[in-house]
């Protein structure tokens, strides 16, 4: 694991977090669990293959279905606007939370160091539900196919809403004129304090080459942010949820601040949870009622 830990620490510095491609991120996932279980057959390793390919080729697919989700309609960008103002106007003179955000936080030139905290808490997107559902496998199976069950819905719930829905987020409102203060998108800022060059030029070239600039709605982020920990809540005392449910906090105040999602499409992605949750949890008992009257 020590070994493993090296690697994947040199690789994140010269090359960056894997964030584009499923399938880097999945074998540098696959090395940890056979570093974790060195003393298991090759056999045995290669059932990771057998369980996960199915998932990692939905998720590429995901992938390059995202980034043509902007082809049918035009991009929707006034009713998040307008929302977000409604909901929180009174509070930032009649400002979107981001814009208010940025300019009390904000700095131009100077990386603050809360700043750090938010591109880690953004970067931590592409590799806190893959680790969750990996960790869970090795540990429960069955339980590990019921989060992978909700994840590939809500992915895939979200893919059909951008292509239905394409949204544009603050940021893209402010380059096309929709917005008339100036909202930066500095979700990789972080990296440059960190000394994580190559780490920041791989997000940022991400974002601008791989990525739908208009599927904002619902924010994914903070969906899976908010599945990953609600997964969990009915397993741990109450005492306990206030720690979990930070994280998902942590995730929607940085999406705002950056500039790459108004508090609207935070809103809807947990909408989008509790409806993935309620509808596969009913197919998940309608499923195991079918098969015990089969068996009977």
């Amino acid at each position: 694991m020590a070994v493993w830990a090296v690697a994947f620490a040199l690789f994140v510095a010269f090359v960056g977090v894997p964030t584009s491609d499923p399938l880097t991120a999945f074998g540098w996932l696959w090395l940890a669990t056979i570093a974790w279980r060195n003393y298991q057959p090759w056999r045995t390793h290669l059932v990771f293959l057998r369980d996960w390919l199915p998932v990692i080729l939905l998720l590429v697919f995901y992938n390059v279905s995202r980034g043509a989700a902007d082809k049918l309609f035009d991009p929707h960008v006034h009713f998040m606007i307008h929302a977000d103002e409604d909901m929180f106007g009174w509070l930032t003179g009649g400002r979107i939370p981001t814009i208010w955000l940025q300019q009390h936080l904000y700095e131009p030139g100077h990386v603050q160091w809360w700043e750090i905290v938010v591109t880690l808490v953004y970067v931590s997107h592409f590799l806190t539900v893959p680790t969750v559902a990996v960790v869970l496998w090795l540990r429960n199976r069955e339980m590990s196919y019921r989060f992978m069950r909700r994840w590939i819905t809500l992915s895939l719930a979200g893919l059909v809403t951008y292509f239905l829905y394409p949204a544009a987020p603050p940021w893209w409102a402010w380059e096309h004129g929709a917005l008339t203060e100036q909202v930066q998108r500095i979700s990789s800022n972080g990296f440059t304090a960190l000394g994580l060059h190559s780490a920041g030029n791989t997000l940022n070239a991400l974002q601008a080459d791989q990525s739908n600039p208009v599927a904002a709605m619902p924010s994914l982020h903070t969906a899976y942010a908010m599945m990953a920990v609600s997964f969990f809540l009915p397993m741990i005392r109450r005492r306990w949820w206030p720690l979990l449910l930070a994280y998902p906090l942590a995730m929607t105040f940085t999406l705002v601040y950056t500039g790459e999602h108004y508090v609207t499409d935070v809103l809807v992605g947990w909408l989008y949870v509790g409806g993935v949750f309620i509808g596969v949890g009913w197919a998940e008992r309608w499923w195991a009622q079918r098969k015990g009257r089969l068996s009977e």
